[in-house]
């Protein structure tokens, strides 16, 4: 089943008025499925959004939860990633040399760090050494390409005789960034670098580096926040 805007926010007041609802699955998915049972749409593997060209997110209020919002490789890398691996890397939990770091604006322990500027973010060295650079530009088209609208819902959660209920909040619609924006968010470590790569013999195995936010967060990403 998909919806209108119109269909959800009507559907949206009345889940709004059933105050604490039990949850319809267990662990950290039961949120949203439960939102998606109540809203009366189908799980299913379709990857097209539920609701009119939106994506949907449901939030556990005053949970920190990190979610990945695109990964971005293309022509970003300014040394050859093996070569990264093996100068900067350390033994990951299978005993290879690998790259798995979390980049924070403050060098961690290889010397590396996240360096915002104006039209770019790079990883690099406290030698000076730019290891991988991406331009903010291309950063914001890949974020609207992946998260072109977002209708993040919001709900308190509470565990009863071991089960979770909710009880649904608020519904915003996000939609678009910019390049400054995301500068900014960069700058205020709102969005976090995941270098995810290891040593694989003649290459380097890249599982994509991430680019991760809290949850809590992801309005202040979006140029265009409107109440539902």
């Amino acid at each position: 089943m998909k919806l209108t805007i119109e269909e959800f926010k009507e559907i949206f007041e009345k889940i709004k008025k059933m105050d604490f609802v039990p949850s319809q699955r267990k662990g950290p998915t039961g949120i949203g499925y439960t939102l998606e049972t109540l809203l009366g749409i189908n799980e299913n593997n379709d990857a097209s959004p539920d609701v009119e060209g939106a994506e949907l997110k449901a939030h556990r209020i005053n949970s920190n939860n990190l979610i990945t919002l695109f990964t971005f490789n293309n022509k970003a890398w300014k040394i050859q990633p093996l070569e990264v691996v093996k100068k900067y890397g350390s033994l990951d939990r299978d005993g290879r040399q690998g790259l798995y770091y979390t980049m924070s604006l403050k060098p961690n322990s290889a010397g590396l760090f996240l360096d915002v500027q104006k039209d770019t973010i790079a990883v690099r060295h406290i030698s000076g050494t730019i290891v991988v650079e991406w331009y903010l530009e291309k950063l914001a088209e890949r974020f609207i390409q992946k998260l072109p609208s977002l209708i993040f819902v919001s709900a308190f959660s509470e565990m009863r005789d071991g089960k979770e209920y909710f009880n649904f909040q608020r519904a915003q619609l996000m939609k678009d960034t910019t390049p400054e924006l995301l500068c900014n968010q960069f700058k205020s470590e709102n969005i976090l670098v995941d270098l995810r790569l290891h040593d694989k013999g003649t290459m380097a195995r890249n599982h994509g580096t991430g680019f991760r936010a809290y949850e809590d967060r992801l309005p202040q990403l979006f140029r265009l926040v409107l109440d539902l």
